[in-house]
């Protein structure tokens, strides 16, 4: 199952009872503070949920399968999420 941002902001809101637009502006401002941190390589490090950063990521000569053309990729940054001990505990609760 799929949670879109919008489920969240419904799920805060039931919860909470704050109202709607107001969830909304928050949740879209993490997202951009998220966003803006990671572009500019900080680490964020969310207690109970886990860490957001980036991973360097080396360039590599690789082939093109449909015409067997050798093609480069640069070296280039990727975002990485690594889950918490109490997140990954709580994912293997019940197994």
């Amino acid at each position: 199952m799929t949670i879109t941002k919008s489920d969240i902001v419904d799920r805060i809101v039931e919860r909470t009872g704050i109202e709607k637009k107001d969830v909304a502006l928050v949740i879209n401002e993490f997202i951009y503070v998220v966003q803006d941190s990671i572009k500019s390589e900080d680490r964020i490090e969310l207690r109970g949920l886990g860490v957001f950063k980036n991973k360097h990521r080396k360039g590599r000569i690789t082939r093109n399968p449909k015409t067997q053309q050798e093609v480069e990729i640069p070296d280039r940054l990727v975002p990485v999420f690594k889950p918490s001990k109490i997140l990954r505990r709580i994912l293997n609760e019940n197994k």
